[in-house]
Order: structure tokens, then C-alpha cells, then sequence
């Protein structure tokens, strides 16, 4: 099982404890995954994600066997179409954006075009709906959550497109998932990092009802615990317990 949602670097509002690629790799062993797909913490908070890119790159170097970087696109910054390509060729799995922090709206073409054109190339586009709750959020935090109107306009860019969206909880994926057509859905897969398991169930209730094949598993390590969706998955209903996670 492939961690879709990892990080390394610090990050700009509180102390996060070894955020650092050998104890992303530790964290796997431990917990038997295979990989992950790694984003630049802080590249989100830089007006050029470039610098950040070419760190996350030298980072995960010695590790590449089991850690993928997957960079993060500006599509609003000059260079992004020759950044985009840099990605592809470097064997990125996939790549990231930030438009809540870059002040793109949910309806900026530019984003629009950035989503197919990492389609056309195989490479998903990896989307945040929030690094922390709002209620914890450093008063310099100004960048709200993603929307769910962003999510469905990307969906509905083209047929190419493939998005995966992290951190999201279950009144979002419903209110995405019921607003888009069949072949649309089919563009969308979540990670579980921030659904509930038990009481709520919320994991249980989305797998029965939009599908578990439309989840992969993330964690948003180091900024939340890899064993809290782990454990969510064991702790699932016996009439769900055999359903497969999706892939991307």
C-alpha cells in the first residue's frame, strides 16, 4: 500500500518533529507500507515553488526506491508548462498545487489547463483541502480550505484530468461526489486521512455508499499520524472490512 499524502520540510506555524525523509522511511517499515508520495511542506507558502522543488528532489535522492517526489505546479508563476515537463521527466508520480494559497479562485482557468495538461501527460494533480483544522490555525494562517466548487470545476476540466484530494472529510466528498456526473466521479479519488472511523463510522458509510474504490490511503504525515487512518481501515464493519482501496 502506496502513502499518497506525506511531506518533508518544516512547517511555517508550529514545530513538527522530524520532518525529514530516513524517518518517513522508518515510519514504513514500521507500519508495512510499501511507499510514498512525497510533497515539499513548505513549497506551499513560497510565491516559486521552484527552489523548494529542487530540495524536495535532493531530499529524497537516497531514498527513491520507496519515496516519490511529487512536486508542487504553479500555473499562475512564469516557467510552470517547462517546470511541469522538468516533473514528468524527473519520474514524478503525480504533482501538487496550492490555489487556496496562491489566491486562484475555484473557477481560474489556469488551474483549469495545469490539471489536464499533467492528465495528458499521466501525471494527477494532488489537492489539499487543509493542512490543520481552522480552530488550531496560527492567526498568520490566512488561506482557508479548499472548496468543493474548486474540486468540481477541475473535475469537469476534461477528460484527462485525474485528481487526488487529500484531507478531506466525508460532508465534502459528498457534497463533490453527488455534484459531478458518473464519468466525472471517475476523475476523483480521496485519501482517508481525515475521514472518521468509529462512532461516527464516516469511513464505513462512504465506502457503501460512493464507493471504496474511490479512496487511496494518505496520511499527511508529519502533520498528522500514519496509524489514525491504519486504524480506521481495521476498525471497519465486517460488510465492508473486504472492500479494496482504489489506486491512482
Amino acid at each position: 500500500m502506496i502513502d499518497v499524502s506525506t511531506f518533508v520540510g518544516p512547517y511555517p506555524f508550529r514545530y513538527v518533529p522530524h520532518p525529514t525523509p530516513d524517518a518517513l522511511v522508518r515510519v514504513l517499515d514500521r507500519e508495512q507500507l510499501e511507499g510514498a508520495w512525497v510533497g515539499h511542506l513548505p513549497s506551499a507558502f513560497y510565491r516559486d515553488p521552484a527552489p523548494g522543488n529542487a530540495e524536495l528532489f535532493g531530499m529524497l535522492r537516497p531514498f527513491s526506491a520507496r519515496l516519490k517526489a511529487v512536486p508542487t505546479i504553479r500555473p499562475d508563476w512564469p516557467g510552470c508548462e517547462a517546470a511541469l515537463r522538468e516533473a514528468k521527466s524527473a519520474g514524478a508520480p503525480a504533482i501538487r498545487a496550492y490555489p487556496v494559497h496562491w489566491g486562484l479562485g475555484p473557477h481560474d482557468q489556469r488551474m483549469r489547463e495545469l490539471a489536464i495538461a499533467a492528465g495528458e501527460l499521466g501525471m494527477p494533480l494532488v489537492l489539499t483541502v487543509r493542512f490543520e483544522d481552522l480552530r488550531q490555525r496560527h492567526s498568520l494562517d490566512v488561506a482557508g480550505d479548499l472548496s468543493a466548487a474548486a474540486i468540481r470545476s477541475l473535475a469537469r476540466a476534461g477528460d484527462s484530468v485525474r485528481l487526488v484530494v487529500t484531507s478531506a472529510g466525508r460532508e465534502m466528498i459528498e457534497e463533490v461526489h453527488w455534484g459531478l456526473t458518473p464519468a466525472e466521479q471517475r476523475r476523483v479519488v480521496w485519501d482517508i486521512a481525515w475521514i472518521w472511523g468509529p462512532p461516527e463510522d464516516h469511513l464505513a458509510k462512504l465506502f457503501r455508499t460512493v464507493g471504496g474504490e474511490r479512496f487511496v490511503f494518505g496520511s499527511q504525515w508529519p502533520l498528522r499520524l500514519v496509524q489514525a487512518p491504519l486504524a480506521n481501515l481495521d476498525l471497519l464493519p465486517d460488510d465492508v472490512r473486504r472492500v479494496s482501496l482504489g489506486r491512482v
